[in-house]
């Protein structure tokens, strides 16, 4: 070895004693910090905890609306709402269906009304794969709002089957609908249904 290379340095005898000096070991911290604001555990709940799934398909939602540039102009077009799964879902304990439609990721409620029997679902004229429809949205949480509806799925067969699917719920509402209009009567209902159909039928879907 020459003599320019160096060694690690060995460890030094204590001056006077014979004994190696041996660093002193480093202390472990004991302290112990208590969080500045406790958070308790909460429950979310989705509103759906009393129903069932019947029917779920993803697919892509749009409306037929002004857009944020056309407020108030008359101008209106099909505005897309987001992608997500298309539900069905039953009420446990009164049976009634709605349809509920939450966009993925974020999870925000896109569609969501009572599957009404008079609802019909229209085909779009340059699309075998989707559906158009009119209904009073609850999907803002404070109030019923007309909405006319375009529902996109990824081919022909997925969208026949929920077109079958969803005429099958609209049965079971008719006669669960049945009973209560018997009960209680619903003649305003029907004249806003009546009215939302006539929209409906007015709207070109050749956009």
């Amino acid at each position: 070895m020459s003599s320019e290379e160096k060694t690690p340095d060995e460890p030094k005898e204590a001056v006077g004693t014979g004994e190696v000096a041996v660093p002193a070991a480093e202390e472990e911290s004991t302290a112990t910090f208590e969080p500045v604001v406790k958070l308790e555990e909460v429950e979310i709940q989705s509103g759906e905890e009393d129903e069932e799934v019947v029917y779920a398909q993803r697919s892509k939602l749009f409306i037929f609306g002004e857009t944020m540039l056309d407020k108030g102009s008359g101008n209106k077009t099909w505005i897309e709402r987001g992608i997500g799964n298309l539900r069905v879902l039953r009420h446990k304990e009164h049976k009634k269906l709605r349809l509920l439609m939450r966009q993925e990721k974020t999870m925000k409620i896109i569609c969501n009304h009572v599957i009404d029997p008079r609802i019909k679902l229209e085909p779009h004229v340059q699309s075998d794969r989707a559906w158009i429809w009119a209904a009073f949205d609850f999907s803002g949480g404070t109030e019923l709002v007309e909405t006319i509806f375009c529902i996109k799925f990824g081919d022909s067969e997925v969208a026949n089957k929920y077109k079958v699917e969803f005429e099958g719920c609209q049965e079971k509402m008719k006669e669960l609908v049945a009973t209560d209009d018997a009960e209680t009567g619903d003649a305003a209902a029907d004249a806003a249904a009546d009215t939302a159909a006539d929209k409906l039928a007015a709207l070109t879907t050749d956009e």
